[in-house]
């Protein structure tokens, strides 16, 4: 077994999860003190950061190791939990690419990040295009229904 510790927090207007409409949200991530703000240099370098995050508000008892229709939706088809961005996942983490817009101090201001206020955040990297896919992205057709208001 391992554990693993917060390095920092969300902080914004988003109380609830909810599916949709994330595209106007700002966050800020405020790194915890105990962490040097040393661990920060050279981040303003990056357009874009990716976070990974903890579903703390998440149900246990609902994590899914098996199938389901994504959002419970019957006319989506019933796919694996790992062909899915639930967040009642087995380990409950999350990870989103962000847009850096600012860092001052411990705060890490960011763009696009679909976590809620207090959402705990596990690691930041920053994104490099050498990680991104080097090929088309290819998905199901479905999901395009899915997100279409995601980041509206």
């Amino acid at each position: 077994m391992f554990s693993i510790e917060p390095i920092a927090v969300v902080k914004n207007n988003r109380s609830e999860a909810e599916d949709d409409y994330w595209g106007d949200i700002i966050s800020e991530i405020i790194i915890n003190k105990k962490i040097s703000e040393k661990s920060l240099i050279g981040i303003e370098e990056f357009s874009h950061l990716e976070i990974i995050f903890y579903f703390h508000l998440a149900d246990p008892s609902e994590i899914s190791i098996s199938s389901s229709h994504p959002r419970g939706i019957k006319e989506f088809p019933e796919v694996g939990i790992f062909s899915q961005r639930r967040k009642a996942r087995p380990n409950l983490l999350g990870t989103t690419i962000v847009k850096l817009l600012k860092v001052e101090k411990n705060i890490l201001t960011v763009e696009g990040l679909d976590a809620i206020n207090g959402t705990p955040v596990i690691d930041i990297k920053p994104v490099f295009r050498e990680f991104l896919p080097r090929e088309e992205i290819i998905q199901p057709t479905w999901t395009f229904e899915l997100m279409k208001d995601y980041w509206k």
